[in-house]
């Protein structure tokens, strides 16, 4: 190879490692910062850049984006002189390259020093309790302190998280046991209400039904009651007309038989005969010892023997007298109407009607129904009768 040649590639070789030392590729989210004989000299931004070959050089390369740095276990005693370990989470970033390359040797370092210090400072003021329950004092607390302290260090903390809070084992049993034991205590009250309500609700449906059941026996009676006082008018109403009817019937029963009498002009003959007839019946009786015979009685025997034909005209009581032998005219008997009866309807009579309103106890009192009493029309035969001393002026018959 001839000296030109290696002269050319030694000359190519020292452009290109100007070149190289010349230019500078910063990425995005990041920052170099340039010294220039042992001075710094600028931070350069993302992009491309141009240094001084053998002059410039880039210090340090920072990170621009937010970090996440967790710390691991630290031991903290709290103001209860109890040993717990915190893990804590701490998010930062770099705000100013400069001051993160020459204000401190190791930020990060720095960071969890600071971090573990003032951890113990502010956990140190409070009791177990108050350190488990007190997570977002803690955090705010510790926020203050560092983000106070790192910002010469070109930094800015934005939330330091406490990932862990681990209390010592025998405090653990401790604080299970006291849990299970508020737990246990819960359910029992909680059962406890469950069956005093249980048994509020019970008694509350047992006095409703006794109140429902008493409610349906009360009126329960009072319908009965009504049914029977209803029932009982319609028997008296019933029996009211039959007395009636059958003073009615007696009466014009008597009143034919009286008319009867009148038109057959009986004479002591037929008296005779309804004596003789009467006599056996008298001497049925078992306290009929002794009965007399009336002086009259050869007479009414010559009578009968009259009536019976014996009187030499040939003529017998049992003979009806007809119209036109100088007797009167029988007149005919209307019977249509015997069998009548003025009265209304049972089931049309007031007294059949039961009115009753429901059973409650603010409700209106059941009505008692009263009891009119119907005047009923006399009939001309009932009339001619009561005037006559048979019956009454109401039907039912006198007095014995």
């Amino acid at each position: 190879m001839s000296p030109a040649l290696i002269a050319l590639i030694v000359v190519v070789a020292l452009f290109l490692l100007v070149a190289a030392k010349a230019v500078t590729i910063v990425p995005q989210a990041q920052a170099k910062v340039v010294e220039r004989l042992g001075r710094y000299s600028r931070t350069l931004s993302p992009g491309l850049s141009f240094l001084v070959p053998f002059v410039d050089r880039v210090r340090a390369t920072i990170d621009l984006r937010e970090q996440v740095i967790s710390f691991p276990p630290q031991p903290v005693i709290t103001s209860d002189n109890l040993q717990v370990g915190i893990d804590t989470v701490v998010y930062f970033q770099v705000t100013e390259p400069r001051l993160a390359t020459y204000g401190i040797a190791n930020y990060i370092q720095g960071m969890e020093q600071l971090t573990t210090t003032t951890l113990r400072n502010v956990v140190g003021g409070l009791n177990l309790e108050g350190a488990l329950t007190g997570r977002d004092g803690i955090n705010s607390q510790l926020r203050e302190v560092l983000d106070g302290t790192t910002g010469p260090w070109g930094l800015r903390v934005a939330r330091v998280e406490i990932k862990a809070i681990d209390p010592p084992p025998s405090i653990r049993d401790s604080m299970e046991k006291q849990m299970r034991a508020d737990r246990d205590k819960r359910a029992i009250i909680l059962q406890a209400e469950g069956a005093r309500q249980s048994a509020i609700t019970t008694a509350e449906g047992q006095k409703a039904s006794a109140i429902l059941s008493a409610e349906g026996r009360k009126q329960a009676a009072i319908l009965e009651a009504e049914a029977e006082r209803q029932s009982r008018i319609l028997r008296a109403e019933g029996e009211r007309a039959a007395l009636f009817l059958q003073a009615q019937g007696q009466a014009k029963s008597i009143e034919t038989v009286f008319q009867a009498i009148h038109d057959g002009k009986p004479d002591q003959g037929l008296l005779a005969y309804q004596y003789l007839q009467t006599l056996p019946q008298i001497a049925q009786g078992d306290a009929n010892k002794m009965w007399i015979v009336p002086s009259e009685f050869s007479k009414a025997l010559e009578g009968l023997s009259r009536l019976g034909g014996g009187d030499g005209e040939s003529r017998s009581f049992l003979d009806v007298p007809t119209p036109g032998n100088g007797s009167a005219p029988v007149e005919p008997i209307d019977t249509s109407s015997w069998f009548e009866s003025r009265l209304p309807p049972a089931a049309a009579q007031p007294e059949a009607r039961i009115d009753l309103t429901s059973i409650a106890d603010d409700g209106p009192a059941v009505p008692s129904p009263q009891l009119p009493s119907p005047q009923l029309p006399p009939t001309t035969d009932l009339a001619r009768a009561a005037e006559n001393g048979v019956v009454r002026q109401d039907g039912t018959p006198p007095p014995a």
